[in-house]
């Protein structure tokens, strides 16, 4: 029940367990009817219901020659029908022929115009797949004493792209790191997102002071006075030596560090403003730091992870979690946990988009 070849440029057809099912259920139907319309005598006929098989045989491809070639199977077991049930009209059998003749064709058209619509959705899929890979450039999976991991999970299936953000640079700074979501969905996030990180990897290369380049990254989204769009942020400055990690939060969740088993939430030591915001409250973006050690892990994360929904509409225990999850590589940590929130959001899927990002001090 699956079309491993199809037109060019449409990706295979998986059709769902339940749907493979109901297809089954359907064609042994058919045959049953076949079976009882030879064993019912010349005087009765069931051969329009063959008209079915065509359509059944389209619901398996996505290449038109399968409902045709089932077509011709059908036409040919009416003319077999027709042998064997005499007493019936002519008409009967005509009207039988015609209507397998018409669902085939019906059937073809309708195969053709699927395949016409997923190529064309199967395209859009692999320019946005292009963009968010010249977007969200993969940071390496080791920078120093640094592990890196992320992740982007889309809410759609559809969906590759969104508002949530990365980037990790290296500078003579140290490694900076951005990390937020932009205020909304669809194109205009994407767009608001792509002009945040534009800033941002010309910024951090030279912006000494990490407050200043949130300050400068608030200034560029406050230039989009057209939208009015604004960003939750995270920027994070790591020293090439050993030393303090700065961080500066812009209205974003606050990271979460897990130490020797234990997670703690990385305050900042005063509220601020997202990104585009700044300049409501008149103030500047405080920093944090923190002093990483052996075997720290720093996770940031959307909300679209920390707000993820049960059945019951409780929110996904992020802290509680992470210390079970794996302590070793960050992209197993990472896995485990889109894993685990799968688990707890159950089949109705994530109502939002999620980014991680993982950091894991090393020797």
């Amino acid at each position: 029940m699956t079309a491993d070849d199809g037109p060019a440029g449409v990706p295979p057809l998986h059709l769902p367990r339940r749907a493979r099912r109901l297809l089954c259920v359907s064609f042994l139907l058919l045959v049953g009817a076949i079976v009882a319309d030879l064993v019912t005598g010349p005087g009765t006929t069931l051969s329009p219901i063959l008209a079915v098989a065509p359509v059944l045989a389209g619901a398996t491809t996505r290449t038109a020659r399968v409902p045709l070639i089932a077509g011709a199977i059908a036409a040919l077991a009416v003319g077999l029908l027709e042998s064997t049930n005499t007493d019936l009209p002519t008409e009967v059998h005509v009207t039988a022929l015609i209507t397998v003749l018409a669902a085939t064709f019906a059937s073809a058209a309708n195969v053709v115009l699927v395949a016409a619509r997923e190529r064309e959705l199967f395209q859009v899929r692999t320019v946005a797949e292009a963009a968010q890979r010249a977007l969200l450039r993969p940071p390496p999976e080791r920078i120093g004493r640094l592990r890196v991991a992320v992740r982007y999970v889309a809410a759609a299936a559809e969906a590759r792209i969104g508002g949530d953000l990365y980037a990790v640079v290296e500078t003579r700074f140290g490694v900076r790191i951005l990390f937020g979501d932009v205020q909304g969905h669809g194109l205009p996030a994407v767009e608001t997102a792509a002009d945040v990180l534009g800033v941002f990897r010309e910024a951090a290369r030279t912006e000494p002071a990490l407050t200043r380049l949130a300050e400068r990254l608030d200034a560029a989204l406050t230039a989009r006075s057209e939208d009015g769009r604004f960003a939750t942020a995270l920027l994070l400055d790591v020293p090439p030596d050993p030393g303090a990690v700065t961080i500066v939060n812009c209205g974003h969740p606050n990271p979460l560090l897990r130490r020797a088993g234990r997670v703690s939430d990385l305050e900042p030591p005063l509220p601020a403003p997202p990104l585009g915001l700044l300049g409501l409250t008149g103030g500047g973006y405080p920093a944090s730091r923190f002093e990483p050690r052996h075997g720290d892990l720093l996770l940031l994360h959307t909300d679209g992870v920390s707000e993820a929904r049960d059945a019951e509409g409780r929110f996904y225990p992020l802290a509680e979690r992470l210390p079970g999850l794996p302590a070793g590589n960050p992209a197993d940590l990472l896995d485990a946990l889109l894993a685990d929130v799968d688990g707890w959001v159950g089949p109705a899927g994530p109502a939002d988009d999620a980014a991680l990002l993982a950091l894991r001090w090393e020797q």
